[in-house]
This record gives structure tokens, sequence and C-alpha cells, in this order.
């Protein structure tokens, strides 16, 4: 074994300190990204933690079983080591080839939805495979942003010169939306909307393109919430929930007396009361807001900058690859980054009152198992870019001491 592959691990404190620091150059490489993974583990854990707590009357309710919902949270997390185990073997390589089959894929599913999909409180999102939903619109957010790295680094000159090279992607966005919000589903648009923007603009495309598109975007979302009467509602009820706090903006008040109730240090891990049938989804769309009132702006903090700190490291990954000339993982990590930074706040921004209500879940922290399992590929594939970059690292160390 070398000394690269037996020193994965510091000898002291003072060392991992001193490389932190930077104040001189460590004597191993290693060989995966134990900031980013540690960082999975403590909000997959806290995950668990909360839909435990949040989700025991509903399971009551639905099932006579107060842990179903976290019986179920414990499989779907038994399905994210699958898929860490499995889909770290993958090379990049292999996902930048078959990126547009994986697109393809993803586009007849959700065709599929609208012909034999799950309708649950009026959206039709899911299919049912056995006892499980898949959430088709979640893989489908992942395929794209695949799609579009490969498509920037086959068509990169394309991108940054030609305005037909920035608006080709998009053709193929405006299908896929036009699926999605089919079903309906705003919220999931939205936010590939947001990454496409973001990872068009960091691959050099010009400011003029970039502001046509932010423009024609921004008048396509209010018109499709101008002309749909529930989008309407949605957002007149965010604007002032107390005028129908029983109707339209039920949901949105009991989500702010969580908040209210949490002060700076919560009531304790439990001893919620909005989660009592009083807060609908509880431990999914609106989780953040029974975390609020049981650790407090305590707790709050500390799992918005766990989530802040995710999303950082993703853009570190993808810069780093970039630097490394790793073109397809580096857009694809600095795509996961601005997907995870912006549904987090959109999430957190709705449960606060802050944004209107779109339906989106906490990134690692919500029930849900095609989120969760498409979140954690997603991760998957930002070990795997920094893996592959850490091994030129060792190979170059290596024929330096030649």
């Amino acid at each position: 074994m070398s000394r690269v592959q037996m020193n994965l691990f510091p000898s002291s404190i003072a060392a991992v300190w001193q490389e932190i620091i930077g104040n001189r150059q460590p004597k191993y490489i290693a060989l995966y990204d134990r900031t980013l993974f540690s960082l999975v583990v403590v909000l997959l854990l806290t995950g668990f933690v909360i839909v435990a707590s949040a989700s025991m009357p509903e399971g009551q309710r639905l099932t006579d079983n107060p842990f179903h919902f976290m019986q179920r949270h414990m499989f779907y997390i038994a399905g994210c080591m699958v898929i860490l185990a499995v889909g770290l073997q993958v090379p990049m390589a292999q996902w930048q080839k078959y990126s547009s089959w994986t697109l393809l894929a993803a586009l007849l599913l959700l065709i599929l939805v609208m012909v034999a999909g799950k309708t649950v409180n009026g959206s039709t999102r899911w299919l049912a495979i056995g006892p499980i939903n898949i959430q088709v619109s979640e893989m489908a957010k992942l395929a794209f942003f695949s799609y579009l790295a490969a498509y920037i680094v086959r068509r990169h000159g394309e991108v940054i010169e030609q305005a037909k090279g920035f608006y080709k992607p998009l053709g193929v966005f405006l299908l896929l939306a036009g699926l999605i919000l089919r079903q309906p589903d705003l919220g999931t648009v939205i936010v590939m909307f947001v990454t496409t923007v973001g990872m068009l603009f960091l691959a050099g495309a010009k400011l003029r393109d970039f502001f046509a598109l932010i423009i024609g975007g921004v008048a396509l979302v209010v018109g499709l919430i101008v002309v749909s009467p529930y989008r309407m509602k949605r957002v007149t009820s965010f604007l002032d929930p107390w005028q129908d706090p029983f109707g339209d903006g039920y949901q949105l008040t009991q989500s702010l007396m969580a908040f209210g109730r949490g002060d700076w240090i919560g009531q304790g891990l439990g001893n919620s009361i909005q989660k009592l049938e009083y807060l609908p989804e509880a431990h999914t769309d609106f989780i953040f807001a029974i975390w609020a009132e049981e650790t407090g702006l305590i707790g709050v903090t500390i799992l918005l900058m766990l989530q802040l700190t995710l999303a950082l490291r993703a853009l570190y990954i993808g810069k780093k690859a970039l630097a490394a000339d790793q073109c397809y993982g580096g857009y694809l990590a600095l795509g996961i980054g601005i997907w995870i930074s912006f549904q987090t706040a959109v999430n957190t921004g709705a449960a606060s009152g802050m944004l209107p209500t779109k339906g989106l879940t906490l990134p690692l922290i919500s029930y849900g198992g095609s989120s969760l399992w498409v979140m954690m590929l997603a991760i998957v594939a930002l070990l795997r870019i920094d893996h592959e970059r850490r091994l030129t690292l060792v190979q170059a160390t290596k024929r330096g001491n030649k």
C-alpha cells in the first residue's frame, strides 16, 4: 500500500488545523472530501431526528403507528447508503457519455406521469412502484443539469460567442418545464431555471443573453401566476396570510406560529405543538418550521449554516475541477451547488413567510424518498468529481518522486 493510501487520516488535530489555515503543505493527499462527507452525514442524521419528531402525529392518524414515517425514512436513508456505495464506482466519464440518454429517460418518465401518474392533493407528480412513490421531476432536475454540463463542454465556444449556442439548451429546458408544469409543479421549474441561468453565466455567456434570459424568465413566471387562480391565491395569501387565517393563509399562519413559539432556544425536541395536526405537511415541505419551533433561533442558524457550507463546498469542488481541466465535472458541481442553495432558500423562505409556498423539500432533511435519493446521487457526483481530481494530484506526486 502506498504512503498516500496509508495516510488518509491525520495523526493529530494540530495537523488538520495546519492544513486548514494553510501554513504548510500536507504530507498526504486524502482521496475523498471528508468535509463534504461529514456534512452529508450530519444533515442526514439531523433530518432523521426531525422527521421522527414531526411525523409521529400524522403516522398515528393515518396508520395507527406513530413510527410509520420514521421507519420509511430509515429505509430511504439505507437506500442512500446503497446509492453511495454503487454510485462512487461510476466514473464521471460515464455520466458525461450517457447524459443525453439519461435526459431522454427523464422525458419519457415525465410523459408517463401524465398518463399513469398518481394524484395527491390535486397534483399528479408521482409514479407508484409498489409501496414507493417516485417523483419524476426530482430525477429530471439532476438529469437536465448533467445534460447541460455536457452541452457546455461540447459547445463552449458557441455558448460564449453565439446566441444560438446560448439558447439551444433552453429549448430542452422549455420542453421539460412544459411537462412539469402540467403536473403542476412551478417550484421545480423555478429551481431548474435559476440553476440553468447560473450554469450558463458561469460558463461565460454574454451579459446581453444572460439579462434577456432573466427578464424573459421572470415575465413567464409572473404570467403563469396571473393566469392560474390557485397560484394567485398562494401569492395573495403570502402577502397577508392573517387576512384569511383559516382559509388560504392557514398553512403559513400555522408555520409562523411555530417560528414564534421557537423563540431563542426552542421548545425542545419532540415538544412541538404545531405538528399535532395543526400544520399540514409538517414532516415534508414545512419541516423547517417544526425544527424552528423545537430548536429555536439557535437551531435554525446551525441548520442554515450547514446547508450554506454544503452549497459552498459544492461550488468549491466545481472551481477546483475546472482548474484541473475537468470541465464536465466542474460545471456539474457548480450546478449542484446553485441547486442546493436556491432550493434551501425557497423552502426556508416559504416556511418563514418570506416567499410564497412552492412545495419544495429541504435538501437532505425533509421526508421523501425521491428527493432524498436524487439529492444523495448529486452528492455522490460531487464526491466522485473531487475524487477524480485528487487522483490526478496523487499521480502527479508519484511522477515527481520518481
